[in-house]
């Protein structure tokens, strides 16, 4: 299986400068936002990029939350259908 990690946004806060870091090597990053899902292709993209960050912060300038590393793969934010088409209903 692959590796599974959380971030605690409520205890560690990741604001815009410290994206580049976390998000080093990942492949693909999935955000709920409400009934709206985001996809992102770091693969192609950067986590620099202004829709990116746009996305992946909450309207503090913190990472929203949950979220979670599944192997290459992030979930950020919450969305059911997100949420239960990687982990299953």
């Amino acid at each position: 299986m692959a590796v599974r990690e959380t971030v605690n946004a409520t205890k560690e806060r990741f604001g815009e400068q410290n994206l580049k870091a976390l998000f080093a090597g990942a492949s693909k990053v999935v955000v709920g936002k409400g009934k709206r899902v985001l996809t992102f292709d770091l693969g192609k993209g950067s986590a620099n990029d202004p829709d990116f960050v746009a996305a992946v912060l909450g309207p503090t300038g913190n990472l929203r939350a949950p979220t979670a590393r599944v192997g290459k793969n992030w979930l950020v934010g919450f969305n059911e259908d997100a949420y239960s088409d990687r982990f299953g209903k």
